[in-house]
């Protein structure tokens, strides 16, 4: 399937530079704008193309957060900050004039997703946390459960380099490649949209915020937790993750019973990025939701 061409792009202004943004769909006034937040933190937007299928009956909107894709990138750790991320999400809703707008976040665009969610903004209709970080324990714990269960050499590799601090070693990273086929993106070869993602991310602000991979959490991040706060999310909520996503089927249904009235989908043969991996129907599963919210 053909890539969509952005009908507009432009930059908004927020705390520490400019971000930059992407439009499909314009013209449908009377419908819910669709606002996507990509992961990382420090990929891009460009992995999350695929809900762009949703133009043709309204308004998309991707953005690259500050420090990723086509953002500007000062480079400041001091604007690494989750509250700054946040604050995005209300400066491209005024840049756009986005009055009501159902969201969808990814993983790391999950947690800004809730985190915004949770102060109860004016106009947000409906809610879309895809395979969300909601608590950064409990993802180490899960991810853990799959490295258990990935092949011994392939472990034994990670042990090796976690153990000597090489983890940015070729060894490494291959076989940190056999758990994302796994648990990360299940397609072979990756779609081109996702390869630009995973091969400009903004490794500085992944390792500040994050840490060194998936199952080291030593980051700014490395005890978030927003879960004893969900309940104070108001608008209509749906809780999606793949079958074999890092953000596991079982823990996903438990952040979703803190919100009230919240739904969980999950998408069989499919892991982190279910929108890519199973697109019709991820497609059609946004479009449903909307429309009980709109």
């Amino acid at each position: 399937m053909s890539e969509p061409q952005a009908e507009e792009t432009g930059t908004v202004a927020v705390e520490g530079g400019r971000i930059w943004y992407r439009e499909n769909g314009g013209g449908h006034d009377g419908a819910a704008a669709l606002l996507c937040i990509h992961g990382g933190p420090g990929f891009s937007h460009e992995y999350m193309l695929p809900l762009v299928d949703l133009a043709p009956e309204r308004r998309v909107i991707l953005y690259d957060q500050l420090d990723a894709g086509n953002a500007d990138r000062p480079g400041d750790p001091a604007d690494w900050r989750v509250e700054r991320f946040v604050a995005e999400v209300d400066a491209v809703r005024l840049a756009l004039g986005l009055d009501r707008v159902v969201i969808i976040g990814n993983s790391w665009g999950g947690t800004i997703a809730a985190e915004y969610a949770i102060g109860c903004p004016d106009g947000l209709a409906g809610l879309i946390l895809s395979s969300p970080l909601i608590n950064t324990r409990r993802w180490i714990a899960d991810n853990t459960a799959y490295r258990n269960q990935l092949p011994d050499e392939v472990r034994a590799a990670l042990d090796l380099h976690e153990a000597a601090g090489t983890t940015d070693s070729p060894a490494y990273q291959d076989a940190m490649a056999v758990f994302d086929s796994r648990h990360g993106c299940r397609m072979d070869p990756l779609p081109d949209y996702v390869q630009r993602s995973f091969d400009g991310a903004n490794r500085e602000c992944y390792g500040v915020m994050w840490g060194p991979s998936e199952f080291t959490a030593n980051g700014t991040l490395a005890d978030y937790d927003c879960g004893e706060r969900l309940h104070r999310i108001a608008a209509p909520t749906l809780f999606t993750c793949g079958e074999f996503d890092e953000a596991t089927p079982h823990s996903c249904r438990e952040y979703a019973a803190l919100v009230p009235g919240a739904e969980v989908s999950v998408i069989a043969d499919a892991s982190h990025m279910a929108f890519a991996e199973q697109r019709a129907e991820y497609i059609a599963l946004v479009r449903d939701f909307i429309a009980t919210v709109e």
